[in-house]
């Protein structure tokens, strides 16, 4: 056991975060921490790493070896490169913390072994002066493994893009990896590109150093994490298994939790109205006492508590003709530099197309020339039926000096003030939120009023750059059903692998100014031989009598609740015709492999 956390809570001020947070990191886990935005994430990692104490509870710390990778990529002017990648936990920091904590030892007068002290503070000293030349290495290599030259290593943090700050971030991880016990990553695959993702997952797979990564990334965490730790209303629940077996195990607790709170509820009114029924007819008696006494001895059990979901339905105009758009030969340059060169496009009604691609591609460039917003040479055809719905990663439609619900005001008029708020509720934004200046809000927050625009408008043609960026899982859910069940043409430029899979039915891959087109799912344009890992809409089924299925291996009993997809429906056919499963008109999503042929 490396860090424990038992019975952990923290406000800040009259906000509850934690009430009763609980977790234990072993050497080797590889854990994904959950939950909503606002759930205490961050909250809790920071009081592992001891930027935040606890109200109350208790930690168990067995190691100072531990790594950390925030959130928020450095962007000050203060610091250069070079600076980051070794501040605060780097190798060379702990050397010269530890020297300093022995300067004010000695200076002290305390009775203390002078000889041991020194004989540490000299090997201190050595190794410093020799870390000044191994890390110049260690500093380089892990530049260059995130794909940036060591040419920028005196540049400051805030002359880099986005992009750049998050991958010397990443660098510094790596740095840090190599001498850590624990490495915690909040929010690692932000602003990254899909193969640099990649690479992060197959370095943690063989990095030695004990994993807590927040995300919202599913993908990511299908592939890196061996355990899920949730935080629900301000506690913790642990899963083992990756984020898809979490989806699978949640569902079926809460039908567990759902079914044995029904039944206390109904023993607990049942034995309450004959106490009351005896205290009416025999009040001269106590027996109505003794059976109180029995209801209090009834254990009580805890209410599933429901979490609010996001509402969106995007409707679609009159459908367009056959042929949507068409591109030939086209070719865009910007400031001289050419970006796309030679691209051949067809888009026909009801195509779902995603695009992907490094960083500086030139994804967000080629919706752009498709929507007209920046100049091009070549053909380029669209539809005149085609009513095209555009969603910006940097938001540009919001007015950051006005309200959520000014914004929305302006587009539907001032005289449905209420409509106004439903909507904005829909994505759930209340109170302070829709009355104060967008430019206040949270990314998560501005992309849902983004969404609420897009709401108000009658498309056929979706363009969606990023629809995904800042928001939680449980919101992407709700965005992926909205696009899946959208009955209009979609092309939507993203890194989340997830949705690629889920929603889109076409890829196009941008590199090297060209663009590689694929019909299919990501996971098939770079899945295993023959088979795929896609997601589907599953259906849920109840298990009435106990059946084992040798098509999955599996004994199933009484009770027991089923996700089955379109794609596994031929194993759980005879199953279904002998009544041993009843569909109970629930629905989840979930990753399924399926045959290629």
């Amino acid at each position: 056991m490396l860090l424990k956390a038992e019975s952990v809570t923290k406000s800040f001020g009259p906000v509850k975060v934690l009430t009763k947070a609980d977790m234990q990191i072993n050497r080797g886990d590889s854990i994904g921490l959950i939950g909503v935005n606002g759930a205490g994430k961050s909250t809790f990692m920071k009081i592992f790493l001891g930027e935040l104490k606890c109200d109350t509870g208790e930690l168990t710390r067995n190691t100072q070896k531990i790594g950390y990778l925030p959130q928020f990529a450095e962007s000050s002017s203060s610091y250069t490169v070079r600076n980051v990648l070794g501040r605060p936990y780097g190798h060379v920091e702990n050397i010269k913390k530890r020297m300093l904590e022995i300067d004010v030892l000695m200076a002290s007068g305390r009775d203390i072994d002078w000889n041991s002290v020194t004989e540490e503070y000299v090997s201190l000293e050595k190794e410093l002066a020799r870390s000044g030349v191994e890390d110049e290495g260690v500093l380089i290599s892990s530049l260059g493994k995130v794909g940036l030259s060591e040419t920028i290593m005196e540049r400051t943090m805030d002359t880099l893009s986005g992009g750049e700050r998050t991958k010397v971030m990443l660098a510094r991880a790596l740095v840090q990896a190599e001498g850590c016990d624990v490495l915690f990553l909040d929010e690692p695959t932000s602003h990254l590109d899909i193969s640099t993702v990649e690479w992060l997952e197959d370095h943690l797979l063989e990095t030695k150093s004990t994993v807590v990564v927040i995300s919202h990334d599913r993908y990511f965490l299908d592939k890196v994490a061996t355990k899920m730790t949730e935080i629900s209303f301000g506690r913790t629940r642990e899963y083992k298994g990756n984020y898809s077996a979490f989806i699978m195990k949640k569902m079926l607790e809460i039908q567990r939790m759902e079914t044995e709170y029904k039944k206390y509820a109904a023993n607990k009114r049942k034995q309450e109205e004959i106490a009351d029924g005896l205290h009416k007819d025999q009040w001269f008696f106590s027996t109505h006492r003794t059976r109180q006494k029995m209801i209090e001895r009834i254990d009580e059990k805890e209410k599933p508590e429901v979490s609010k979901e996001i509402t969106v339905k995007i409707h679609a105009a009159q459908k367009s003709g056959k042929n949507v758009m068409t591109a030939k030969n086209l070719n865009v340059t910007l400031n001289g530099n050419p970006i796309l060169e030679g691209v051949d496009l067809d888009v026909v009604k009801g195509d779902k197309i995603g695009i992907f691609g490094s960083n500086g591609a030139g994804k967000s460039t080629l919706i752009k020339a498709l929507l007209g917003k920046i100049p091009s040479t070549g053909e380029l055809w669209v539809a005149p039926g085609a009513r095209i719905g555009y969603f910006s990663q940097d938001h540009d439609k919001l007015d950051l000096s006005m309200s959520a619900e000014e914004q929305i005001l302006k587009k539907i008029g001032n005289e449905r003030r209420g409509e106004a708020r439903n909507l904005l509720a829909r994505m759930l934004l209340t109170g302070d939120q829709v009355e104060r200046p967008m430019g206040t809000l949270s990314g998560g927050e501005r992309a849902r009023v983004s969404l609420t625009l897009l709401l108000l408008e009658e498309t056929n043609l979706l363009i969606l750059d990023e629809p995904t960026n800042y928001l939680d899982i449980p919101s992407r859910h709700a965005v992926e059903e909205a696009l899946n069940d959208y009955d209009g043409t979609m092309i939507v430029v993203t890194h989340d692998r997830y949705l690629l899979d889920s929603v889109c039915t076409k890829m196009w891959e941008v590199k090297d100014k060209k663009i590689n087109a694929f019909n299919g799912t990501y996971s098939q344009m770079r899945g295993r031989p023959n088979t795929s890992e896609i997601v589907m809409d599953a259906d849920e089924y109840r298990v009435l009598s106990p059946f084992t299925n040798w098509s999955v291996n599996r004994k199933f009993s009484k009770g027991e609740r089923v996700l089955i997809a379109p794609a596994e429906m031929k194993s759980y056919e005879w199953a279904i015709e002998h009544g041993k499963l009843k569909r109970t008109g629930g629905k989840q999503r979930k990753k399924v492999n399926v045959d290629d042929e």
